[in-house]
Formats: structure tokens, sequence, C-alpha cells
């Protein structure tokens, strides 16, 4: 696929999204936008008391990546052509609205689309996906302790809350990845085809599943 000059990678929870994304920025000199969760002084207040926490929460994410991505993009890179993220702005409505209730999802939703109206759309979107037991197993392994009591009912709803939006999408290009089978950190050669996957590819609009 060509023309690519951004692309996000996306994911549930411990599906390895950043870590590709550096390692991509990294063999392809291209410019990175990570998503700055850990000053988010709700994150770990929200794993303890959802309930209290989630509102705010969702609010102080919407803001900051909106606030991070419209100064990452609204200004060209002449020295790094190709942009990697690893989330977009519309994380923030399939978060919500697994955290939120009606109420809250509704003013939520109203306070969305007045910000995100001129967000910039990546070229591709690309989406990893892991079985439940692999991501819990990441989630452990990387020992991020407010993440520990994550269940894996709460690590589905946020996968339906993906599948959801894909259905809706028709103008946004959205590459599905398979990684159960695949080690992209441990095995260059797993990496290799990921990439190949994502800049070899001729995709369309709408959602493509590749199983490598």
């Amino acid at each position: 696929m060509k023309n690519l000059n951004y692309i996000v990678i996306e994911g549930n929870i411990g599906a390895g999204k950043t870590t590709l994304a550096k390692m991509i920025a990294e063999r392809f000199d291209a410019r990175l936008i990570l998503e700055r969760f850990f000053e988010n002084p709700f994150l770990p207040n929200f794993y303890i008391n959802p309930e209290k926490y989630s509102f705010p929460l969702e609010l102080s994410f919407l803001a900051e990546r909106y606030h991070q991505l419209n100064g990452e993009l609204k200004n060209r890179d002449l020295f790094h052509p190709l942009t990697i993220a690893d989330y977009y702005l519309m994380k923030s409505l399939i978060f919500s609205k697994t955290n939120l209730s009606e109420d809250e999802y509704h003013l939520y939703r109203q306070i969305f689309d007045i910000i995100s109206a001129n967000s910039v759309k990546p070229d591709l979107y690309v989406y990893l996906h892991l079985n439940l037991d692999k991501l819990i197993s990441n989630i452990r392994n990387r020992g991020r302790f407010y993440e520990q009591k994550i269940q894996k009912e709460y690590l589905l709803k946020i996968h339906d809350g993906y599948m959801d939006f894909f259905k809706k999408q028709i103008d946004l290009t959205i590459v599905m990845i398979d990684m159960n089978e695949l080690d992209f950190l441990g095995k260059e050669s797993d990496f290799d085809r990921v990439v190949d996957i994502v800049f070899n590819g001729e995709y369309r609009p709408g959602v493509t599943k590749v199983i490598p």
C-alpha cells in the first residue's frame, strides 16, 4: 500500500501496540506519537473504583489525546514524513462506551463530537488481535500495578467495543492482524512479516482481516 504518511496501530490492552509502533518507527525513521497514559492521575484510581473515576478519567484522556494529536499532526515533519501513532482519537469513544453509564456516555458523546470534528484520519489503521489469555499474560508480565486486577470480562468488553466501531467504518482503511501465532518482539522474521502486511498489502476502506 503506497502513500502512507500516517499509520495508527491499536489493539486491546496488552496487545503490544506501543512496542510494535516503536519498532516500526525505528526501522523507518518515522515520527512516533505515543499515548501519555502514565501522566493521567485518574488511571490508578479508576482500576480501584471505576464508578467514581470513570467519567473524569475518560474526559481527561480525551482532552490529552486531542491536544497531543492536534499538536503533532497539524505540522508536517519534513525530516520524518511517516508518522506512527499507538492510538487514534476514536479510542476515547470506544473506552468511554464501555466504562461510562448511559447518561454519562450521552454527555461525553456530545463533547467528543465537538472535539473530534476536525481530527486527522490515518491513511491506515492497524488493529492487533490477540486472544484473551495472551492479553492477560502480557498484562501480568509487564507488571503495571494498577492493571493487575484487569479481568477477561473487561477485556472482552473492550474487544466488543472495537468490533462495533469497525462495523460502522466505511471510509477508514482498517487492517486487523491476528497476532496469536506471531512473536514480533522475539523473532525478526515475524516482525518482518508484520511490516510486510502493513506496508505492502493492498487495502480498501473498511476492514480487512489478515491471518499470517
